[in-house]
């Protein structure tokens, strides 16, 4: 141990210095600059592979059940690594971390491509989500600890615009490219650049020294519960809307089993001379309420993203390349926004930022409640506008008042907490979103269903019409009339559907913008650590 404590502590050295200054250190910042890019790949492959499942069910011989396994392996060892991150990154230091997270990321992404079988590829894409889980965090904390106070305007904006814009594209960039090369380079791409990285941060980054003593004192316990209740609550969000819940054995099997792990979890966390996580920074208000808000973020920032596709696919019949084009007009106001949003942090008041993101948002779901069939390009552009630069005027005064108000040395382990939340949010809006609309589409399509029936003036009216077309094409034109109907409620079923769904997220979203007041401006302080 000794051996291995004296390797690791030889290259972190040259950690911090010993006193604070505005000055930026650039080796720092081209460090940072790589991390932030190594994050952007974890965060772009969730969204560029679940874009393009039906393509890996094809290349694999995979059922539609065994394929989503793809994905859920991934989700569910990611968001275990996500709050373990914080530990690791103080035994270890966060230059072994993130350089393990995006060395591992890599290799896990190139074996994914060579899978031959659906378990092959469930195997890597598990090892590949709890590997590469470490680097967002890392990111997070190294932003607020590496550099001084007074550049915050300048980085947060940076890890805000990766954070978003990267569930953003994702789908449009999946799509192109099993649409130009095929399934194998959702995860080829990421080789090169992660590569790139991992050889890049083993020779920039020296933030931090490990501390291997806290090993001796290793929560199995605490570490057994965490896995059991986050990794089955993954689970139990991806399966739950398409199994009906507690009607699967499955589903009630892993809420209970996370449920027991959440016991044993909290148990060791108030119980354990060194809980693997520590708790204690909710105790802060700003921590606490940023951690709801980053929560919301997740249903707002995946939500959307997963509910847009599913309106422009399924009704209006867009490629994967109409889509990206629709929604790209949300990335190109991130982009705008970003910096604007770094420069108002100085000089207003960020709760106000805050609520006025959050109310944005909801003026924007509150427009797309009204969303008909005929909906195209232009009818989606304000609600698009709005969410794009809402987001951004969220995400990075979120992001300064939840971590960059704690003490340094509590802000590795803050970090993984805050970014768990962000996750778990976009999990349970998936969830909640997926099952409201499947039920406020079956009550539609029972409502719709007495409108057409026979009898009705109007659809006694449409069914001739639909009759009298289809008569030219020698088949049986009244069948084919009656499900040409059929198929036209549900679709405006499904709208109505989602008319719904929208008008739920404007009341969650406008209900935050009350709560923006509770946190605590924070003052301007000179730096913000550098390792101390």
């Amino acid at each position: 141990m000794s051996a291995v404590s004296a390797s690791l502590n030889g290259p972190a050295k040259a950690a911090a210095p010993a006193a604070p200054s505005d000055a930026l250190d650039m080796r720092k910042l081209f460090a940072f600059i790589f991390m932030v890019f190594g994050m952007f790949m974890a965060i772009l492959d969730i969204q560029i592979v679940s874009a393009s499942l039906s393509e890996i069910q094809a290349g694999l011989s995979a059922s539609s059940d065994e394929v989503t396994w793809v994905q859920t392996a991934y989700l569910v060892a990611e968001v275990i690594m996500i709050p373990l991150s914080g530990f690791l990154s103080r035994a270890f230091s966060t230059r072994y971390v993130f350089v393990a997270s995006a060395a591992g990321f890599t290799l896990m992404s190139f074996f994914c491509a060579q899978a031959t079988s659906i378990n092959e590829m469930i195997f890597w894409r598990a090892l590949q989500g709890f590997i590469g889980g470490g680097m967002i965090p890392t990111v997070f904390a190294s932003a607020y600890t590496i550099f001084p106070r007074s550049k915050q305007p300048i980085v947060a904006p940076i890890i805000g615009l990766v954070a978003t814009l990267a569930p953003t594209i994702g789908p449009t960039v999946g799509g192109y490219l099993t649409d130009a090369f095929s399934w194998h380079w959702l995860f080829l791409v990421n080789i090169i650049p992660g590569i790139i990285v991992s050889t890049a941060c083993w020779f920039l980054i020296d933030f931090d020294e490990p501390d291997l003593s806290l090993l001796k004192r290793f929560d199995w316990a605490g570490l057994a519960g965490m896995a059991v209740m986050l990794g089955a609550l993954e689970y139990a969000l991806e399966e739950g809307p398409s199994k009906d819940w507690f009607e699967s054995t499955p589903v009630t099997t892993a809420i209970v089993a996370s449920a027991f792990g959440a016991i044993l979890f909290f148990w060791r966390a108030f119980r354990a001379y060194q809980p693997i996580v520590d708790l204690t920074a909710f105790r802060d208000r700003n921590f606490w309420t940023g951690s709801l808000f980053s929560f919301v973020m997740g249903i707002g920032l995946y939500g959307l993203t997963y509910i847009y596709p599913v309106y422009l696919a399924s009704v209006r019949g867009y490629s994967s390349l109409m889509i990206g084009q629709t929604m790209f007009v949300t990335g190109v106001c991130m982009f705008i926004m970003a910096p604007i949003s770094g420069r108002l942090m100085g000089k207003v008041d960020p709760r106000l930022m805050i609520a006025i993101g959050f109310a944005g948002f909801g003026l924007g779901t509150l427009q797309a409640s009204y969303i008909t069939a005929d909906w195209d390009f232009w009818e989606l552009l304000v609600p698009q506008i709005l969410r794009g630069f809402s987001l951004m005027l969220c995400m990075v005064p979120i992001n300064n008042l939840a971590l960059g108000t704690m003490p340094p040395q509590r802000i590795k382990n803050a970090s993984g907490l805050f970014n768990l939340t962000r996750n778990l949010g976009g999990a349970v809006g998936l969830a909640l979103i997926n099952t409201l609309l499947d039920k406020r589409m079956d009550l539609h399509i029972a409502r719709l269903h007495e409108a057409v029936s026979w009898g009705r003036t109007t659809a006694d009216e449409t069914l001739s019409q639909l009759t009298a077309a289809f008569a030219s094409r020698g088949s049986d034109a009244a069948l084919t009339a009656t499900k040409q109907l059929m198929l036209m409620a549900r679709r405006q079923a499904e709208v109505m559907a989602l008319g719904d769904v929208f008008l739920a997220l404007t009341v969650i979203f406008f209900a935050l913008v009350a709560l923006a007041p509770m946190m605590r401006r924070p003052q301007m302080q000179g730096a913000g650590g550098g390792g101390h």
